[in-house]
C-alpha cells in the first residue's frame, strides 16, 4: 500500500492552504490534514461481501481523530517530520481539534475500540448511534463542587459528513425527519468502515437556558442535545425513549435499505446482516425491525424468527438500575406503533416459561428491555469471565436456564494503536526496538518483552520513560488545569465514571487517614500524588458529593505545610479521552477499586496495564484475568471476594453503623467529612449527606474493605520507593502480559463466535 511520504505531505498542505506552510495557523493545518485523511480514508473503502455487521450503541467516545487515523493510514511520521520542518509542532496542532461529545465512559470507549480494530481486522462493520450536540457536559469546578455547563463541540469542521439521507421516523404520533452523517472509521494497515450518526435538522443549542438546562419537552429542537438528558423527571426520561427509538428506527431502516440494495429479499437478512446490541439503549431494535419487516409483508412468526437469528446482545452490567425498564404507559406515548409487538413477545415468552420474573413486561406493566433482548436474539454475553459466571449463576439464572446455548463470554479489549502508539510513543518505540513492529498488528507478541524481565538498562530506560510521561502530565496539568505536581513522586491514579459502586469514596477515606497518619509522624517512604478524573451523573447527589469531598480535601491538604510535602489530591477538570491519554502514560499505580461482583469488566484496567502501571484492586471484572495473566507478585489485589459479596447481600446482614462503631480508624476517617477544617472549606450540607450515607447504608460495602485497602496500598507505595528496578521489572510484566487484553483480540471472538463476517 503506497503511503504519501514527507514531500508529498508538504506539497498537498500547500495546495490546499494556498501558502506556505510557516504562514499557516493550526486551524488551516487541521483541516487541510483532515480533507487528506478523508481523501486517503475513501480508498480503503471495500464493497461488503455476505454479512455485514451493525454495532448500534448509545455512544462513542471516539476522542481527538487526527492522529489516530494518522497512524492507522500510515501517514503519522511524515506529516509530524513536515510539520516539524517548518516549526509547527504536532503536539500543537492537535490542541487544536475538538474533542466529539459522542459518548461517556468505558461503555463509548469500547465501541470505539471496536469500531477501530474490526476495521484493523478487515471486517465489514459499521457503528449507529446518535450525534449529540453538546456531549454529556463539560465539567466546572466551582466552590470545590461539579458545575455541568454544554460541551459545544460541533462549532468548527468535525469529522462527520453530512449526507443526503434521510429517514422518518414517527415519534408520539408525530413524523421527524432523521439525518445521516458518516464518519470514516480508519483501521491500522486495514479497510474503512463508518460510524452512522442519526440527528434532526431542526435540533436548536439555543434552548439551554441556565446550566444543561432546557426544555425538554420541545422534541424537535432538543432531541440530540445532550447524551443521557436528566432523567430525574417524567419528560427526562421520556426524553431518552425518544433518543433511543430516534436512532434504532433509522438505524434499522438504514440496515434494510442497504441490505436490499445489496440483494437481499429480507427473508434472507441473516445472509446480510448482523446486529449487535450494546447495554440496553438500542432494545428497540427488536420490535422495531418486526414492525417494518411486517410492513414488508413479512409475517409475524417469520419476522420473530429473522430477528432472533440477526441480532445478539451485549450485557454490561449486574447493576438492577443498569438494566433498563420502562412503564409500558411510556412507551405508549412515545413509540405507540411498538406496543403491540412488544405485547405479542411477551406473549410469546409466557408460552415459553411459566416463570414470571422472566416475562417482558411484569405484573405492574413494566417492560424489561433486557428480557427482551435475550429472549429475541440469538446470543447473550458478558465481557469478562467473572462477569458472564455472575450472569449465568445469578443476575440473570433464570434466563440461562431457558436458553444456556446463548450465554458466551466475550472478555472486552482495548485497541493498542490509541492507547500506545498514540498516546505513549515513547514506549511504543522502545518496544519495537526490543522485538519489532509485529505487536501493533498482533498483540500476543508483546509476551516477547519477558526475555528482558532481567536485562536492567532496559529496565532503566522503562523508568525513564515513565518519569518522562510523568513530567509530561506534570506540565499538562500546569497548562490545563493551572495545577502543580510534583513528578518525582509516586502518581495513584482511579479515572472512571463516578458512581459508588467505583468506589471512589475508599479512596477518599483512605486520604484522610493518610492525612492523619501524616500529622501523626508517619511519613510515607515517598512522597505520593492521588490524581482523580471522573463524571457525576447531574442528578446523581452522592456521586457529586464524593467529588466535593475530594475536592474539599486536596485545599485542606494544600494549605497544610505539614501534609502538602507529602501528600497531594488532584481532580482533573472535565476528564475526557485527551486527559486519559496523558494520565495513563504517567501512572505508577491504577486504582481498579470496584466493589468485588459490581464491575462488569473495566477497560480502563487494560489500559494502564499496557502502559506499566501495577494494578491495586479487588477481584472484580477484568481485574480477575489480569491477576491470572501477571500473576500475584506482579498486582496488589485486596478485599472481600465476589463470593462474599454476594452472599451479604444474599443475607442482608450487612451493617455499616456496625463497622463505624467498632472500627476506631473507620470512624476517623468518616468523622473527619464533617471537621471544622472540612466545612470550614467545603459545604457542610453535602459533606454531612456522604457522612450519613457512609454510616447509615453504604450499599457497595466501601468499610469491610477500608483496611486490606490500607495495607496493600502501603505495601505498593514502599515496594515502588525502596526497589525501583524491581518495580519497573514488574511494570515490564504487565506490558509483556497486556496482548491478551487487546479488542483485536475481542473483535476475532466474537465473529468467530456470534457474527460469522467473511
Amino acid at each position: 500500500m503506497k503511503v504519501k511520504g514527507v514531500k508529498e505531505i508538504e506539497n498537498t498542505l500547500i495546495n490546499i492552504c494556498k501558502k506556505e506552510i510557516e504562514q499557516c495557523s493550526y486551524e488551516e493545518l487541521y483541516t487541510a490534514l483532515l480533507c487528506i485523511t478523508e481523501e486517503e480514508s475513501k480508498k480503503r473503502a471495500r464493497s461488503v461481501e455476505g454479512r455485514k455487521l451493525y454495532y448500534i450503541s448509545a455512544e462513542f467516545l471516539i476522542g481527538k481523530l487526527l492522529s489516530n487515523n494518522l497512524i492507522n493510514l500510515g501517514l503519522y511520521d511524515a506529516v509530524k517530520s513536515c510539520l516539524n520542518a517548518h516549526g509547527k509542532s504536532m503536539a500543537e496542532l492537535e490542541e487544536t481539534e475538538p474533542e466529539p461529545g459522542l459518548g461517556n465512559g468505558g461503555l463509548g470507549r469500547l465501541a470505539a475500540c471496536f469500531l477501530d480494530s474490526l476495521a484493523t481486522l478487515n471486517l465489514p462493520g459499521d457503528g449507529i448511534g446518535l450525534r449529540y450536540h453538546c456531549g454529556l457536559f463539560r465539567q466546572r469546578f466551582e466552590d470545590q463542587s461539579q458545575r455541568e455547563l454544554p460541551d459545544f463541540w460541533l462549532g468548527g469542521r468535525d469529522w462527520a459528513r453530512k449526507t443526503g439521507k434521510t429517514y422518518a421516523v414517527s415519534l408520539a404520533g408525530r413524523d421527524y425527519t432523521a439525518r445521516l452523517y458518516q464518519l470514516a472509521v480508519t483501521g491500522y494497515e486495514g479497510r474503512t468502515n463508518y460510524l452512522n450518526l442519526f440527528d434532526l435538522d431542526t435540533v436548536d443549542p439555543s434552548v439551554i437556558s441556565k446550566g444543561i438546562s432546557f426544555d425538554k419537552d420541545d422534541i424537535s429542537r432538543n432531541l440530540t442535545l445532550f447524551l443521557y438528558p436528566d432523567d430525574s423527571d417524567e419528560a427526562g426520561r421520556l426524553l431518552r425513549i425518544y433518543q433511543q427509538y430516534l436512532m434504532v428506527s433509522a438505524g434499522a431502516q438504514m440496515i434494510l435499505e442497504e441490505c436490499v440494495e445489496r440483494g437481499s429479499n429480507l427473508h434472507d437478512l441473516y445472509d446480510y446482516a448482523a446486529i449487535q446490541i450494546n447495554d440496553t439503549h438500542p432494545s428497540m431494535v427488536i420490535p422495531e425491525l418486526i414492525r417494518l419487516l411486517g410492513k414488508e409483508g413479512i409475517d409475524f412468526g417469520e419476522a420473530v424468527e429473522i430477528v432472533t437469528k440477526v441480532c445478539a446482545y451485549t450485557n454490561h452490567t449486574i447493576l438492577a438500575e443498569a438494566l433498563e425498564k420502562w412503564p409500558k404507559d411510556y412507551l405508549n406515548t412515545v413509540v405507540p406503533q411498538l406496543v403491540p409487538i412488544i405485547e405479542k413477545l411477551d406473549e410469546i415468552v409466557r408460552e415459553r416459561t411459566e416463570d414470571a420474573s422472566a416475562a417482558i413486561i411484569d405484573a405492574s406493566e413494566t417492560v424489561h428491555m433486557a428480557h427482551m433482548d435475550i429472549h429475541f436474539t440469538h446470543s447473550t454475553n458478558g465481557v469478562a469471565a467473572l462477569h458472564t459466571e455472575i450472569l449465568k449463576n445469578s443476575e440473570l439464572s433464570r434466563f440461562y436456564s431457558l436458553y444456556p446455548e446463548k450465554f458466551n463470554n466475550k472478555t472486552n479489549g482495548i485497541t493498542f494503536r490509541r492507547w500506545l502508539l498514540k498516546c505513549n510513543p515513547k514506549l511504543a518505540d522502545l518496544i519495537e526496538e526490543l522485538i519489532g513492529p509485529g505487536y501493533k498488528k498482533n498483540a500476543s507478541e508483546l509476551e516477547r518483552l519477558k526475555d528482558f524481565a532481567g536485562d536492567e538498562e532496559v529496565l532503566k530506560r522503562l523508568a525513564q520513560i515513565k518519569h518522562e510521561n510523568k513530567e509530561t502530565l506534570a506540565q499538562w496539568l500546569g497548562h490545563t488545569q493551572k495545577i502543580r505536581t510534583n513528578p518525582d513522586c509516586m502518581f495513584l491514579i482511579q479515572s472512571k465514571r463516578l458512581h459508588e459502586y467505583k468506589r471512589q469514596q475508599l479512596n477518599l477515606l483512605y486520604l484522610i487517614h493518610k492525612y492523619f497518619e501524616i500529622k501523626s509522624g508517619h511519613m510515607p517512604k515517598i512522597p505520593v500524588t492521588a490524581i482523580f478524573g471522573a463524571k457525576a451523573a447531574p442528578a446523581y447527589t452522592i456521586a457529586k458529593d464524593i467529588i466535593h469531598a475530594l475536592l474539599t480535601l486536596s485545599k485542606v491538604i494544600e494549605d497544610d505545610q505539614e501534609v502538602s510535602q507529602w501528600l497531594q489530591i488532584v481532580f482533573v477538570e472535565n476528564y475526557n479521552v485527551t486527559a486519559a491519554e496523558k494520565m495513563i502514560p504517567a501512572c505508577d499505580l491504577s486504582e481498579q477499586i470496584s466493589l468485588a461482583s459490581k464491575e462488569a469488566s473495566g477497560t480502563g484496567n487494560m489500559k494502564f496495564m499496557l502502559n506499566g502501571a501495577l494494578t491495586l484492586g479487588t477481584l472484580d471484572g477484568a481485574n480477575v484475568e489480569i491477576a491470572e495473566a501477571v500473576g500475584e507478585k506482579n498486582i496488589y489485589i485486596f478485599g472481600q471476594s465476589s463470593r462474599q459479596v454476594i452472599r451479604r447481600y444474599a443475607h442482608g446482614d450487612y451493617s455499616a453503623r456496625e463497622w463505624y462503631d467498632t472500627d476506631a480508624n473507620i470512624r476517623r476517617a468518616i468523622d473527619f467529612l464533617t471537621s471544622e477544617i472540612m466545612t470550614e472549606y467545603g459545604t457542610q450540607e453535602k459533606l454531612e449527606r456522604l457522612q450519613k450515607e457512609l454510616t447509615n447504608k453504604d450499599w457497595f460495602q466501601t468499610l469491610p474493605d477500608f483496611n486490606a485497602y490500607i495495607v496493600r496500598k502501603e505495601q505498593a507505595i514502599a515496594d515502588y520507593a525502596l526497589n525501583p528496578m524491581e518495580w519497573a521489572k514488574r511494570s515490564l510484566v504487565n506490558i509483556s502480559m497486556a496482548g491478551y487484553f487487546s479488542s483485536d483480540r475481542t473483535i476475532e471472538e466474537y465473529n468467530r463466535d456470534i457474527w460469522h463476517l467473511r
